[in-house]
């Protein structure tokens, strides 16, 4: 390894930062606290700093000893609503509340990134630090761009990086062009008739309705979409009644889709909005769909893939950088991000352990100074191959 010795030195720092963040987790838009730390952190670093930006959102300004370009850096900051089992002593001190995507740990990584930047400035140009709110389906990233946050802020280019607890520790994984998915979510909302459980006969059942729904869209993917081009169609949830001896009155069924390409998107939506309203209509109910689109696919440039995997080749050796061949049907609203700006977003290895979105998910506190020492090293060399390109 050779991690920036003078981030390796702050490590234990970032530790206690990042179990700090980890006891008191906080969801999309609602993180108060933990803006509040972040903008602290950076202000006492001498870091220009920039609040209420997609509502919770915090941008710090480091310029360097020359001028230049600038480069975006981002990491996420919300949490999940799930409630905890692992047993650490940082262990989440709201119930039903926790970093279960190790998003406590991005931002750790880029708050000393941000500290080791604001204490050399050895860079032309600047260094855009962006803590985003909201990335767990809430649209952070949307939110910070409806502020004007490339408007204000411009960058030239932009990096994100994710752990992953598939391992192995320290690999950093990177791919050119589609690295993630687009995601869609959808709501159908039933309304039947309800009767007495004993009397079925009466009822319009809502709840084989849903069913129905859910069976027939299972073969949206197997009989529609183009066997060539990947989507995921998933089913997640499926409200009704709430007693034994009750049809009730209404259904509710949601779930999300994947794919890469926007005509498999549109033919998905489509084929959802026909089924759930046909199927309703044929059993003489009545259907509302809300169907959204949440995140745009990720797109990673070929040059700023290039620069990722130099410095990975650096940091954590030859051996532990791994050019990925196949796209993941996960989602990042750090797409829209990369819609607007080149760059690129990598993955950085963690001991194997619980998958993320998992309760019994923890984070890996050893790959904190890998993850800060990419993220600074891109803001020093992209920065200074821009300057001289220019």
């Amino acid at each position: 390894m050779t991690t920036i010795p003078r981030i390796a030195a702050y490590a234990d720092e970032l530790t206690a930062i990042r179990r700090d963040f980890h006891a008191h987790p906080e969801i999309g838009f609602e993180e108060v606290r933990t803006s509040g730390i972040v903008a602290e952190k950076l202000a006492s670093w001498g870091v220009e700093v920039h609040r209420g930006i997609g509502r919770t959102g915090v941008v710090g300004i480091i310029d360097g000893k020359r001028p230049g370009p600038s480069v975006g850096l981002r990491a996420d900051m919300d949490a999940l609503p799930i409630l905890e089992s692992a047993d650490v002593p940082w262990r989440s001190t709201k119930p039903g509340t926790m970093h279960a995507c190790g998003h406590d740990g991005h931002t750790t990584m880029l708050l000393g990134a941000a500290r080791y930047l604001a204490e050399t400035r050895d860079f032309p140009g600047r260094a855009v630090c962006i803590f985003q709110p909201a990335e767990e389906g809430l649209g952070g990233a949307r939110a910070m761009l409806a502020d004007k946050l490339f408007e204000r802020f411009p960058c030239d280019e932009i990096y994100g990086l994710h752990n992953t607890p598939a391992g192995p520790r320290h690999e950093v994984s990177v791919r050119a062009g589609p690295t993630m998915a687009a995601a869609d979510f959808f709501d159908i909302h039933i309304k039947g008739r309800g009767s007495h459980g004993a009397l079925p006969q009466q009822a319009n059942d809502p709840t084989m309705i849903a069913v129905t729904i859910a069976q027939a869209m299972q073969t949206i993917v197997s009989r529609n979409v183009d066997p060539l081009r990947a989507a995921v169609v998933s089913i997640t949830q499926i409200h009704a009644g709430a007693a034994y001896n009750v049809v009730p009155e209404t259904a509710h069924l949601a779930g999300t889709v994947r794919c890469f390409d926007p005509d498999v998107r549109i033919l998905v939506r489509r084929r959802v909005e026909e089924l759930a309203r046909g199927i309703a209509a044929g059993f003489g109910a009545t259907v509302e769909v809300d169907y959204r689109d949440v995140f745009s696919v990720t797109m990673n440039g070929e040059v700023q893939t290039d620069a990722v995997a130099e410095i990975a080749r650096e940091i954590v050796g030859p051996d532990l950088t791994r050019i990925a061949e196949e796209p993941m049907m996960g989602s990042e609203d750090f797409a829209d991000m990369l819609h607007r700006v080149p760059g690129a977003y990598f993955f950085l290895g963690m001991a194997p352990g619980a998958s993320l979105h998992n309760s019994a998910y923890t984070f890996d506190d050893a790959i904190l100074p890998v993850g800060a020492s990419m993220l600074a090293r891109l803001a020093e060399r992209r920065t200074a191959a821009l300057a001289n390109a220019g």
